[in-house]
């Protein structure tokens, strides 16, 4: 089925600091990400289909941001093929996350399985406030 978008065409302005966005690094801005808070851990799981794990990278930065980013590349186009469409985005994406201070940033792992990578960052041990009784004297 082939749905019509009537905002295809239109070409909408940008800010200042940022180039045009086009199809080709629509990737940017089409990476989803779910971020969900267990017990022990944060955990990220990011769709990204059609990627290897050599082309993806996780970067913690000290002041406690997870980055994920990567790059799908362009499919190599031979002259003697026509087109009908083009719909899989291409082109570099990023995406950061502030992480709480409760994590332990040394102990972050990441695995990708079927094209979800998944980020876990795992929490620093909380220590229950110890109640200690103090005899009153007198």
């Amino acid at each position: 089925m082939d749905l019509w978008d009537p905002l295809k065409d239109f070409d909408f302005p940008t800010p200042a600091p940022f180039p045009q966005l086009s199809r080709e690094n629509s990737a940017f801005v089409n990476t989803r990400v779910d971020w969900k808070e267990t017990p022990n851990a944060h955990v990220f799981k990011a769709d990204l289909p059609g990627l290897k794990k050599e082309e993806v990278k996780v970067e913690i930065e000290d002041d406690r941001v997870l980055q994920i980013s990567g790059e799908r590349h362009v499919e190599k186009e031979d002259k003697s093929d026509t087109w009908h469409r083009v719909e899989r985005s291409s082109g570099k994406f990023s995406r950061r996350f502030r992480l709480p201070e409760n994590v332990k940033m040394d102990d972050v792992k990441a695995s990708m399985e079927n094209g979800v990578l998944t980020v876990t960052v795992p929490k620093v041990e909380m220590k229950k406030a110890e109640i200690k009784s103090v005899e009153i004297s007198g």
